[in-house]
């Protein structure tokens, strides 16, 4: 019997430092295909773009603080956007914040707009993929 290859997730990756956008990709791209954006309002077109393309993200990686368009206001957005398209809350994309920000209002501001999950700069490895076995994202053929 043939043994049939996991499906790699499709990752945005939104960050407009380019060593946080580094090592994210570089930590994400063992599990799948990995995207980048270097502001809100580009992981927006990014994300629509997937749902017209019917190839939606597995995962967003969402910095808070970035020009343009910040974190908050994109997931906002892309939560509107799910909910435009009939996508159910919790079945749209898993979203996980960034931030080098430790302020507590940050953190609940970020799950009242419906993120999935929050990750501290500087981010370990460890603690991300925690977050991807959590949402179910990752597949126990997938490397760790």
């Amino acid at each position: 019997m043939k043994e049939t290859k996991s499906k790699l997730l499709k990752i945005l990756v939104a960050e407009d430092n380019f060593s946080s956008r580094f090592l994210l990709q570089k930590l994400l791209s063992p599990y799948g295909d990995v995207y980048v954006a270097v502001n809100g309002k580009e992981a927006i077109n990014a994300f629509q773009e997937s749902l017209h393309q019917e190839d939606p993200y597995d995962l967003i990686s969402l910095d808070i603080l970035m020009p343009i368009k910040d974190g908050q206001s994109t997931l906002k957005e892309i939560r509107l956007i799910e909910k435009s398209k009939g996508i159910l809350p919790g079945r749209g994309v898993k979203i996980i914040m960034t931030t080098a920000l430790t302020n507590p209002k940050d953190v609940m501001k970020s799950f009242d707009e419906m993120c999935n999950g929050y990750l501290f700069k500087p981010i370990i490895k460890e603690k991300l993929l925690e977050l991807l076995e959590k949402f179910g994202l990752l597949n126990q053929k997938l490397p760790r």
